[in-house]
């Protein structure tokens, strides 16, 4: 396909996205290598000089480990969830409001875009509260300073995308006594993508997608009705760390986003591959 033919399939798409909201869950190698952070600030920009309203929620598992190591401090997990507290709530922050948040702002601004750091503490952004303690393995085990998102300060949103900024949000929620609590960066994305009310939830990972046999690309699956997701469930196709990514993709749905996409952060432009082409790249999730 030559170039004039990519743009001609493209328009369409262009023109059925023009003035939607875009919400980019960022993570993975996207945030690592240097050349795929750069690509997918570039990317990120071309939506907005095409009309999309883009907004970046981001993560930073692994460096917030890693800066807890350098500190003399040890991570710990319980299934999956980090135990959080005040003094591990503390670099949180400074990774990702601190460090990630602002290196993605600077990337896209690199390209010509203005974006603009946002923690989900800012004016209330992302209200929240601790998450109470539950049964895991019979045992009782609590978190700590882990929240679970209550409400979206929309209208603060609303605002910067009312003024050409791409809001780069951290994922930091607020109780209503003004502690800062850990959230899950894919729940957060989804939780905003439903108060914007974005036409696309776009989760950027490691994987091409969800696969019918894990160690084989070809079989991706490219499209799932989310009533299909119990059963892939059930067989083990959707396994692991992607049922908490599909299920944050089918509350979005429900909650009115138009259509989830988990694709490949390390494959080049793979979010323009998704969006504007007719068979996308990774696995669309729809109604």
């Amino acid at each position: 396909m030559n170039d004039i033919d990519v743009l001609v399939e493209a328009l369409p798409f262009i023109k059925q996205f023009y003035s939607k909201k875009i919400l980019i869950k960022y993570g993975g190698h996207a945030m690592i290598d240097e050349e795929a952070k750069s690509s997918t600030a570039r990317d990120t920009v071309l939506l907005k000089y095409v009309g999309m309203e883009p907004l970046i929620v981001h993560g930073g598992g692994p460096e917030i480990s890693r800066s807890m190591e350098k500190l003399g401090k040890d991570a710990k997990f319980i299934k999956g969830l980090r135990v959080t507290d005040e003094e591990t709530m503390e670099i949180i922050e400074m990774v990702l409001a601190g460090k990630i948040s602002t290196d993605i702002v600077s990337e896209i601004i690199k390209h010509d875009g203005d974006a603009i750091s946002l923690s989900g503490k800012d004016s209330s952004l992302i209200n929240a509260h601790k998450k109470p303690a539950s049964k895991i393995d019979e045992e009782i085990v609590d978190l700590g300073l882990v929240g679970e998102v209550d409400s979206i300060n929309t209208e603060l949103l609303a605002m910067f995308l009312k003024n050409d900024y791409i809001p780069v949000i951290s994922p930091i929620g607020i109780d209503k006594d003004g502690n800062s609590l850990n959230l899950n960066a894919d729940t957060a994305a989804g939780e905003i993508a439903s108060a914007i009310n974005a036409e696309k939830l776009i989760i950027l990972t490691d994987v091409p997608g969800v696969l019918r046999n894990p160690s084989d690309p070809s079989t991706l699956i490219q499209k799932i009705r989310i009533s299909e997701v119990p059963g892939l469930i059930e067989d083990g196709i959707i396994s692991g760390g992607m049922i908490p990514k599909i299920e944050t993709c089918v509350k979005a749905i429900e909650n009115g986003v138009k259509s989830c996409h988990i694709i490949d952060g390390r494959v080049k432009h793979a979010m323009l591959h998704e969006i504007f082409t007719t068979n996308g790249i990774g696995t669309m999730i729809f109604k």
